[in-house]
């Protein structure tokens, strides 16, 4: 998606509405090029909201028409507001019905169908409607004629052609706003509300509307990437480069850029400060002692985990803009169905391996309540970030590669059975889903840099900043001695259950802060490799970072995230032992 600014707000805290200020609505399907529509029309003064009472966000900014003011709201994409059933087609059901002063619904050049098919449904609430016809570059690339003269003539609204990435039409789209809004009520009736019917209209629409030229493309080649061979094969390819891709920039921009200005040039001016203006030895050293709020806060969120943030979201923009995630979750959906998920998943599942916390909010994609639970714990319980994953390694690929192997095959396992689990403990059915297919491009490098550098922003805030206050606390947790008082207390359990050294607790308390300080400070002590390998799995199942409870929080409920902490401890406390146990006895019997 495309945004110039977004700035993130909840509930009522949202543009205020003054009287002077109407509203138009912006509809369309999903990956209609609905999102740049929006950046064009609205500029730099950009707001996300929550739908009140809602996790559904959609933008919201201002658009200027001659005297009057408008709030221009970006609606979640939608297939159907006739039948709604997941959370994001209620809420488009709900605007509409809020009367707003116009909608501006995107149709997509190519595919012309489904679009026409949410448009006769948004013209049965009888709201002064303007179609935008986007995409007409790639349609005319296929060599196809679309009469939208015709079309305007069919559904009495006028129509603009537009190619939105280049602001084509733009300027004929506002001036047709202006006159739609100024116009008032329409004068129009659609009678077929029966979806047999609809269908069949619109095919009739079609058939005299779109015309085909000598050689036109109807993009049918594209479909190999959804049939298991050559789909699977290639799927496969593509996602070790892409986790290749991940490490290595993510790992590259750390090593060579982040933590050399941090390092040499950034900490040592902050120590010298604190220690020319702070005596107070307990201050100095909450400050930039051995866990200082000054170094960790920095460090930990901005050179540790941003890079690999930075570089899985280039990643995934360049699969998303180029139209291969849908086709990858239709290749998956069959996988997924015998675990209770549908293909949809794939998406908030990858993201979990770069950052637990965007994997959570992507669940307000997926079109139940059940399936975005699931998805979540899927996420806490067994899916490790990439800097969760990097520890990992460094944590045992010395000592065997076998046992790197074995702890992400413990971790697909345990995804697995999470599925299945909720999926017959969440007795709800799930909806089906549709997915479009849009057709194979590539992106352009200055929409991928907007993209990146907006999840970027959103990391900050919804990512970086509590971890940073995290940290705050952590510190003075520990210069006050609570943390070590906490790992003497949990000796037991760790020296006896764990067998694993008492000092060990201390890591498991710091990984409340960060997932991966539950296996980095593991690196430094003299532990058997069976000791590394329970640390390994204790680590991959043990509580979520508190940014993440606290998502689930927002996301679910506070119910959700406690039962979330309290699970995840007991899964990886009790698995560990068991592992424990296991290894001791294995290591006796081959010894």
């Amino acid at each position: 998606m495309l945004k110039r600014f977004r700035r993130r707000c909840h509930g009522p805290n949202r543009i205020p509405h003054m009287p002077s200020q109407k509203t138009i609505l912006l509809m369309g399907l999903p990956n209609v090029g609905k999102s740049v529509v929006f950046s064009k029309l609205t500029g730099m003064d950009v707001m996300v909201s929550n739908y009140a009472g809602t996790t559904v966000e959609f933008a919201e900014g201002k658009l200027k028409l001659g005297d009057d003011q408008f709030i221009l709201k970006d609606v979640p994409g939608v297939y159907n507001i006739e039948a709604a059933r997941d959370e994001a087609e209620k809420v488009a059901v709900r605007m509409l019905q809020s009367k707003p002063s116009a909608v501006i619904c995107v149709l997509d050049a190519t595919n012309l169908e489904s679009s026409l098919h949410l448009l006769t449904q948004v013209l049965e609430y009888d709201l002064p409607v303007l179609a935008v016809l986007n995409k007409q570059d790639l349609a005319q690339k296929r060599n196809t004629d679309i009469n939208h003269d015709y079309l305007q003539s069919v559904f009495q609204i006028p129509i603009t052609p537009t190619v939105a990435t280049t602001g084509e039409g733009f300027q004929a789209l506002l001036k047709k706003l202006f006159d739609v809004v100024t116009a008032g009520k329409p004068r129009r009736h659609i009678p077929d509300k029966q979806d047999y019917d609809r269908w069949q209209n619109i095919e009739n629409i079609i058939a005299k509307a779109v015309r085909m030229r000598p050689g036109a493309d109807s993009g049918q080649k594209q479909d190999i990437l959804i049939k298991p061979w050559p789909g699977i094969p290639i799927a496969i390819a593509l996602m070790a480069v892409m986790f290749a891709t991940v490490i290595g920039l993510g790992m590259g921009l750390r090593q060579f850029v982040l933590l050399p200005f941090f390092r040499d040039l950034l900490f040592p001016q902050l120590e010298n400060l604190v220690n020319a203006f702070i005596e107070q030895p307990l201050l100095r050293n909450i400050l930039i002692g051995e866990y200082g709020f000054l170094i960790k806060g920095i460090e930990w969120p901005f050179s540790l985990v941003l890079p690999y943030v930075i570089s899985f979201y280039m990643v995934l923009s360049i699969l998303e803009d180029s139209g291969y995630l849908p086709r990858l979750g239709i290749l998956l959906d069959g996988v997924f169905a015998k675990i209770g998920l549908n293909g949809s998943c794939v998406i908030p599942l990858l993201l979990g391996y770069g950052c637990g916390i965007p994997a959570i909010m992507a669940t307000r994609t997926l079109p139940s309540r059940k399936l975005r639970i699931i998805i979540a714990q899927m996420v806490c319980f067994a899916v490790p970030c990439v800097s969760q994953t990097g520890a990992f390694i460094s944590l045992l690929a010395e000592r065997s590669i076998a046992a790197v192997i074995g702890i992400f095959l413990v971790s697909l396992a345990a995804m697995v059975l999470i599925g299945l689990v909720l999926d017959k403990v969440l007795k709800r059915p799930l909806p089906h889903t549709l997915v479009e297919l849009p057709q194979l491009l590539w992106p352009k490098p200055r929409t991928l840099f907007k993209k990146v550098l907006m999840r970027v922003r959103r990391f900050i805030v919804d990512g970086a900043v509590p971890m940073i206050i995290a940290v705050f606390f952590a510190s003075l947790l520990y210069e006050l001695g609570v943390l070590k008082a906490a790992g003497e207390f949990l000796s037991p359990v760790i020296s006896g259950w764990l067998n694993m050294p008492s000092e060990a607790a201390v890591p498991l308390i710091l990984g409340i802060v960060r997932r991966e300080l539950t296996v980095l400070p593991l690196i430094d002590m003299d532990l058997t490799s069976v000791q590394f390998f329970t640390g390994a799995i204790v680590a991959l199942f043990y509580v979520p970072c508190i940014a993440m409870i606290a998502s689930l929080a927002k996301e679910f409920s506070i119910k959700v995230a406690a039962a979330t902490l309290f699970a995840t401890t007991f899964a990886a406390l009790f698995l560990g032992g068991i592992v424990a146990r296991v290894g001791h006895y294995l290591v006796m019997l081959f010894s």
